[in-house]
C-alpha cells in the first residue's frame, strides 16, 4: 500500500473497481505523501485532508453498494487555486482573496465531484495566473521535482509539481498563454489544453476572458482523457461556453495514428529553440513515422506575432478585471504581476482591436492547415526548466510562452506530453495540436506516441 501513490488514474480505478483497495487507503496515501514532501515542493497552498477523507469513505460506501459513478469514483486530485471550491479557500495566489471562501463550487469541479472524485486540496500558482514561473511572492515558489533549485514552470505549477513527485492523481488547471502545458512540459507530466468554449470556466477566477482555457493534467494521455471526459460539456451560464458535441474520448484513444498526415512545424520561430529540445521533437516526429504516420515539416510563418498577439490580449484584458484593486492597492500585486498589469492598462483601443482582427485571420489560418493535416507538433517549450535564483520573469516568460501561446489565441486543443530528457536530467515536451473540437484526436496521437516510447514512466529521482 505504501505504493499506491504510483499508480496511475486508469489502474487505480480498475482496482477500486474490483475492490482491491479502497478510497480512503489511496487518499491516505497520498495525503501521507503531501505530508512528507510538500515542505520541498511549495506545491499546495489549501490541504483539505479531512474533507477528503470524508470524500473517500462515501466513495467506498458507494463503491461497495455496487454504485460506480465513473472511472474517477474515489481518485483522489487536486485544484489549481483559482477553481472556486464551496467552504474551501480560493486565492487564485493572491493577497487580495487570502480568506475568500466561496459559497458554490465552478462548473468542473461540481463535475468532478458528481463523478465521484476526492479532493485533496488547493495547488500553488503564479499570481492570479499571470506569470509562467510559479514564483509566488506571497505563498512562496513551487519547486520542480527533477530539481528543486528550478522552477515548475506557470501558472499552473503547483499542479504539475504534485503529479510528477506522486502527491495527486490529477489535476485542473488553466490555461491562458501556456499555464497547463509549460508547467506539464517542464515537470515530465501530460498537460491539456481543449478547444476553447469545451469546458465551463463558470467560478474560475479570469485572467483573460478572451484566452482562459480550462483543462485537465496528469500523468498519463489516458488520465487527462478521463478528466477531461468528466468536465467537458455546455455550461448556459458560462457566456464562452459553446454548445459543441463532446466525443467518447476514450473510444479511439488506442486506434493509432496509421495514414494519418502528420505537420511538424519547423519554422524561424517555432524551431528556434534550444538543441536538445529539437532533437527530441524530431526524434518523436520519427516515432509517428514508424507508426505509420506521415509527417511534413510546414512553416507558419506568423507564430511570434501570434504570441505577441496573445501576450497583448492577456495583459490588457487582465488590466481590465484588475482595474479596481489595481488602483485602489497597487502594492498587494507582486512586482512582476503588477508590472504586467500596468503595460496592459497602457495598451490602446486600436492596439487592442488590432490584435483581435489578427486572432481571427492566424485561427482561419490554421484552420485550413488542418484541411491538409491531422494534428500538428512542435516542442512545448524551446528551453527547459530554469533556476529560481535570478529569474528574469519577463524573459522567461517571453521563452517559455513562445510555443504555447499561438494555440491559446487561435482557441485550438493542444496537449504536452513527454518526449525527452536534457542532459541535465530536465524533461522536455511535446506539443500535439489538431483543429477545433478535435480532443479525440489529440489523445490519440498522444496515446499512440505514448504507448511507442517510455518517458511518461520516468520519475524524479529520489521521489
Amino acid at each position: 500500500m505504501s505504493d499506491l501513490f504510483r499508480l496511475t488514474i486508469e489502474d487505480a480505478a480498475d482496482l477500486l473497481a474490483r475492490r482491491e483497495i479502497s478510497a480512503v487507503e489511496l487518499t491516505s496515501a497520498h495525503l501521507d505523501r503531501i505530508a512528507t514532501h510538500d515542505t520541498r515542493l511549495n506545491s499546495f497552498i489549501t490541504v483539505t485532508a479531512d474533507h477528503a477523507l470524508a470524500q473517500a469513505r462515501a466513495a467506498d460506501n458507494e463503491l461497495a453498494r455496487g454504485a460506480r459513478r465513473s472511472p474517477l469514483h474515489g481518485i483522489p486530485i487536486a485544484l489549481k487555486d483559482l477553481y472556486d471550491t464551496a467552504g474551501v479557500r480560493t486565492t487564485a495566489g493572491a493577497t487580495f482573496f487570502a480568506e475568500r471562501m466561496p459559497d458554490v463550487d465552478a462548473r468542473a469541479v461540481t463535475l468532478l465531484y458528481q463523478a465521484g472524485a476526492v479532493l485533496l486540496g488547493k495547488l500553488n500558482m503564479h499570481e492570479w495566473a499571470l506569470g509562467v514561473t510559479n514564483i509566488n511572492p506571497h505563498y512562496g515558489p513551487s519547486r520542480n521535482p527533477w530539481d528543486t533549485s528550478r522552477i515548475t514552470g506557470g501558472s499552473s505549477g503547483g499542479a504539475a509539481a504534485a503529479l510528477a513527485a506522486g502527491l495527486c492523481m490529477g489535476a485542473l488547471g488553466s490555461d491562458t498563454g501556456g499555464s497547463i502545458r509549460i508547467p506539464a512540459s517542464l515537470c515530465g507530466i501530460v498537460g491539456f489544453k481543449p478547444t476553447f468554449g469545451r469546458v465551463s470556466l463558470q467560478g474560475v477566477v479570469p485572467l483573460s476572458w478572451n484566452l482562459d482555457h480550462a483543462g485537465p493534467m496528469a500523468r498519463t494521455v489516458t488520465d487527462v482523457a478521463l478528466l477531461l471526459q468528466a468536465i467537458a460539456g455546455y455550461d448556459p451560464d458560462d457566456p464562452v461556453s459553446v454548445a459543441a458535441p463532446v466525443d467518447d474520448l476514450l473510444a479511439s484513444i488506442d486506434a493509432g495514428v496509421g495514414g494519418w498526415r502528420i505537420a511538424l512545424v519547423d519554422d524561424a520561430h517555432f524551431g528556434n529553440a534550444d538543441a536538445e529540445v529539437l532533437a527530441s521533437v524530431h526524434r518523436a516526429a520519427g516515432v509517428f513515422e514508424e507508426l505509420g504516420a506521415r509527417v511534413e515539416r510546414v512553416d507558419l510563418g506568423r507564430g511570434q506575432d501570434a504570441a505577441q498577439m496573445n501576450a497583448l490580449m492577456t495583459t490588457s484584458d487582465a488590466a481590465a478585471f484588475h482595474r479596481d484593486r489595481l488602483r485602489a492597492h497597487p502594492e498587494q500585486f507582486g512586482a512582476d504581476v503588477r508590472m504586467r498589469l500596468e503595460r496592459g492598462a497602457a495598451f490602446t483601443s486600436t492596439e487592442y482591436i488590432l490584435a483581435r482582427r489578427f486572432q481571427s485571420e492566424w485561427r482561419r489560418q490554421l484552420e485550413r492547415l488542418f484541411e491538409q493535416f491531422d494534428v500538428l507538433l512542435t516542442p512545448t517549450t524551446p528551453i527547459t526548466a530554469l533556476p529560481i535564483e535570478g529569474l528574469d520573469s519577463v524573459e522567461a516568460a517571453r521563452q517559455l510562452t513562445r510555443c504555447t501561446a499561438p494555440f491559446n489565441l487561435a482557441g485550438l486543443p493542444a496537449l504536452s506530453a513527454p518526449c525527452g530528457m536534457s542532459a541535465a536530467g530536465l524533461p522536455i515536451g511535446l506539443q500535439i495540436v489538431a483543429a477545433p473540437w478535435r480532443e479525440a484526436h489529440v489523445l490519440r496521437a498522444g496515446k499512440a506516441f505514448e504507448r511507442a516510447t517510455s518517458w511518461h514512466r520516468q520519475t524524479p529521482p529520489g521521489w
